[in-house]
């Protein structure tokens, strides 16, 4: 068997289906896309329009906002410190803060600062500096004979440029 003898199988491959040209091929003068108008062009614009009535998105009631200076951070779970302790990328006998935890590849990035949540268990003894832990991580970590040091973060205020009337 050669490369030049090679043939997919039966069925395989279809072949395309050459539009407008002529009314015996089956799909001569409109080529399938209907009469003439805004649907029959490209670009067509008519998501969410429906007919003149009131669209849904405009129907449903709205909801909620988002903050333009919430805060986003990284979390880590106690079983992933754990993970990482037993893994040795970790050194429990040092203060573990953000900056370790991006070292050992822990957390990909601290954006707003790091947040420990109690998700798993841990038994090493660590001291912990990160900027936000759940009620239960904070117990989870005196439970096991660590500390836990909540630190705050100051970011620039944001400045907004005045409207001129």
């Amino acid at each position: 068997m050669k490369l030049n003898e090679l043939k997919g199988k039966h069925g395989a491959t279809k072949k395309r289906m050459r539009v407008g040209r002529g009314i015996g091929s089956g799909k001569g003068k409109t080529s399938g896309k209907g009469g003439k108008g805004q649907t029959a062009r490209t670009g067509v614009a008519l998501a969410g329009f429906e007919g003149g009535q009131t669209p849904l998105y405009r129907r449903l009631p709205k909801r909620g906002f988002k903050s333009y200076n919430r805060k986003t951070f990284a979390e880590i779970n106690l079983s992933t410190l754990q993970t990482a302790i037993d893994a040795g990328t970790l050194d429990n006998k040092k203060t573990i803060d953000e900056d370790a935890l991006l070292a050992a590849k822990v957390i990909r990035r601290k954006v707003d600062g790091v947040r420990l949540l109690a998700k798993g268990a841990l038994k090493a003894k660590v001291m912990l500096k990160v900027t936000g832990a759940s009620e239960a991580a904070k117990a989870a970590v005196e439970k096991a004979g660590g500390s836990l040091e909540i630190i705050t973060i100051t970011r620039a205020p944001v400045v907004r440029k005045k409207k001129i009337a």
